[in-house]
């Protein structure tokens, strides 16, 4: 019980330090929020009348507190650019970034957890150096060529998938997935390349126990020794790896849905960013920070079930 207690404690604090520090960031940025609205053309009387509707004129602690409260209740003030709340923008496109993240954490398990069980297998072979040489170039391609390279073969050539847009998926279970399969799996072939190799690692760094010595003694071939000893043990680190990849794709990939023109959290990232539109880039900051704080929590109760000793 001591364990989640101060996991939750440290949760609640670190995400205090963090909305404070966002706050006061933007707070120190040069520029007047009512005269980047209204323009140069603004007189003095219309810029102060804006200021006091967005509550400018009120001391900076008290409007940390409102913004700090607002937030709690899911109010994130308005967003300059789009005219309407920022909690509504942020909602709007996490239903496209998670979709698009659990489709490319579907792939991501399928491609690292079977090559990385795979290498393990054959770490033996005469074939397994060449093989990590060639994953070591697989694993530097970064996720936009993956993109691009998709596109080109399975869009312009074969004409099998859309190379942009999105399909909710209240209008059908395939056609969501029809619409996501090529930006899910350039992402996931980056991902999964990181997860084969760490899995692999793991795996390899366990063979090397007194355990796994003993199991091989007894007569067990290689896999019975990796799925029912190794398994869980070099389970650890891949679960880290996991919980980094989540917090990446859930934080929006920006490269990869402008590309493939999806409306999600890393295309309204460059869209408030290219904008200046400051009330938007503070709620998606504090909601960046959530996400990786959400995934790293997640990860330290995984732990928990996979090693029950982590909790003493």
């Amino acid at each position: 019980m001591k364990f989640y207690l101060k996991k939750s404690l440290d949760f609640i604090t670190t995400l205090f330090l963090i909305s404070l520090l966002t706050f006061g960031v933007f707070q120190l940025l040069p520029g007047n929020p009512a005269l980047a609205i209204l323009g140069p053309e603004a007189d003095s009387t219309q810029i102060k009348a804006l200021e006091e509707k967005m509550g400018l004129d009120k001391p900076i602690a008290q409007r940390y507190f409102s913004w700090v409260v607002g937030a709690f209740h899911g109010d994130l003030g308005k967003s300059y650019q789009y005219d309407q709340s920022v909690s509504k923008l942020i909602g709007g496109s996490f239903s496209v970034t998670l979709s698009l993240a659990i489709v490319t954490l579907i792939f991501t398990l399928f491609i690292g957890f079977f090559f990385g069980f795979f290498y393990a297998y054959i770490w033996h072979s005469k074939f397994f150096k060449p093989l990590m040489n060639l994953h070591q170039v697989w694993f530097s391609i970064p996720s936009f060529c993956s993109a691009l390279l998709l596109i080109l073969i399975f869009s312009v050539k074969l004409g099998l998938f859309p190379a942009m847009g999105y399909v909710p998926l209240s209008q059908g279970f395939f056609p969501w997935l029809y619409s996501l399969t090529l930006p899910a799996f350039s992402l996931a072939l980056g991902s999964g390349a990181i997860l084969a190799r760490y899995t692999t690692s793991s795996i390899l760094n366990q063979f090397r126990q007194d355990y796994v010595r003993t199991a091989k003694s007894k007569g067990l071939s290689q896999w019975q020794v990796i799925t029912r000893h190794i398994l869980r043990n070099a389970l650890l680190p891949s679960v880290t790896t996991l919980g980094l990849i989540m917090t990446e794709i859930l934080g929006g990939s920006i490269i990869i849905e402008n590309v493939f023109s999806l409306p999600g959290i890393g295309r309204l990232i460059a869209t408030s960013i290219q904008t200046r539109d400051f009330p938007l880039i503070q709620g998606l900051v504090l909601y960046l920070a959530l996400i990786t704080l959400i995934c790293n929590f997640l990860v330290d109760m995984i732990y928990t079930f996979i090693d029950p000793r982590i909790r003493k």
